[in-house]
Order: structure tokens, then sequence, then C-alpha cells
């Protein structure tokens, strides 16, 4: 059965959705936490952030001037 939930308590419309979401999800940490790639330590991944966000306000700055 496929119970719908509450928009104020879920983001998901259904528990199936929900439940799928939280499988994917549960998978995906699973993969990172056995990954053998090199870790990007937090301020590093901040740094990497920062830079994108500056290059897309520079680029919505300039395209708004035009």
């Amino acid at each position: 059965m496929n119970v719908l939930l509450s928009p104020i308590v879920s983001e998901f419309e259904t528990e199936e959705q929900e439940l799928s979401y939280n499988l994917w999800f549960r998978d995906k940490v699973e993969e990172a936490l056995h990954s053998k790639k090199p870790r990007l330590p937090h301020d590093a991944a901040m740094a990497k952030v920062q830079t994108m966000l500056e290059e897309r306000r520079k680029a919505r700055a300039n395209n708004s001037v035009g």
C-alpha cells in the first residue's frame, strides 16, 4: 500500500518514495566510505564551492550588463 505523506512532515509524496531515497542515500554513503579516492578536506571543499559561486556571480553580472 502506498501511503501519502503530508508535505508539512515529509519532502516525499509517499512512504515508498522515502524508502527508495533512503536506500539510495545509504548506498551512496557506503560507497563513499569504502572509496579509495583521495579525500578532500572540508576547508578545500568550501574553497572550491566559494570559487564556483564567485564565477557564477561574475557570469550573472556580465549577462545582466548587456
